[in-house]
């Protein structure tokens, strides 16, 4: 194991696809275990990869579904599991994530999930996580979300989350060892603005920002991931790896 190891749980955009969950990303350093986003599905999957009772803390980009609603199903997990509930472990996301993801229950459950996550609210600039230093930087997205620069051992991962074009993740991925970038989009006329990154973008800004190894991700379950590394090949000459639910990086 290097520095730091990614395993892509969910790579699944907007919706999961058939071979993987939405949004949802293991980072282990130093025996710590930080999961960033999870989205529809992740649960299952992650518990290929770490025991539920090893997740020592979790990160939300953004409040759509695709990235936050498995959330609720930890937190059942958590309350609920034989021999007593599991230790309170830190939650950051942004503004209102404890009342949004508490209502995926249908009722007012923020005690509940209080109960078994300690809510931080996420903003522009550094926090500590265990062994990660994480730096949140907005991009450019319809609801407030941020792109992540992850860094332990000298190693660093950065996370578009869902965004459309923006300096803002060129800043955040500057001489990263990986650009975790959404691919969400194929190139094609009436895109709309601001919303999501095509391949061909994401390894543009890859490129711009210097970043060692492009991995695309959030890829939209119809599109053809063959498609999308030709696009981002064009644009992007470094080491390239089109994200599956399993892929495990050592960086």
């Amino acid at each position: 194991m290097g520095r730091m190891r990614l395993t892509v749980i969910g790579c699944a955009g907007s919706f999961p696809g058939p071979d993987s969950p939405a949004s949802c990303y293991l980072l282990e350093a130093d025996g710590f275990r930080l999961v960033i986003d999870m989205g529809n599905g992740s649960l299952g999957a992650l518990q290929r990869h770490a025991a539920l009772a090893d997740i020592d803390a979790v990160i939300l980009s953004h409040l759509h579904a695709d990235h936050c609603v498995d959330l609720y199903s930890f937190r059942i997990a958590r309350e609920y599991v034989p021999g007593g509930p599991m230790r309170v472990i830190p939650v950051y996301a942004p503004a209102g994530g404890l009342a949004r993801v508490a209502g995926v229950h249908g009722v007012d459950d923020e005690d509940g999930l209080a109960d078994r996550f300690a809510f931080s609210t996420l903003a522009p600039g550094c926090l500590e996580v265990g062994p990660f230093t994480v730096e949140a930087g907005h991009v450019n997205h319809p609801v407030e979300t941020f792109g992540l620069r992850v860094s332990a051992g000298g190693a660093s991962i950065a996370y578009s989350a869902d965004t459309g074009e923006t300096d803002e993740l060129i800043r955040l991925a500057r001489n990263a060892d990986v650009a975790l970038f959404e691919a969400s989009f194929l190139t094609q006329p009436g895109l709309p603005p601001n919303l999501h990154l095509t391949a061909r973008e994401a390894a543009e800004h890859a490129s711009r920002a210097g970043a060692g190894h492009l991995v695309l991700t959030h890829l939209i379950p119809w599109n053809d991931p063959e498609r999308s590394r030709e696009e981002a090949a064009a644009a992007y000459d470094g080491q390239l790896t089109v994200a599956r639910s399993g892929l495990v990086l050592d960086v």
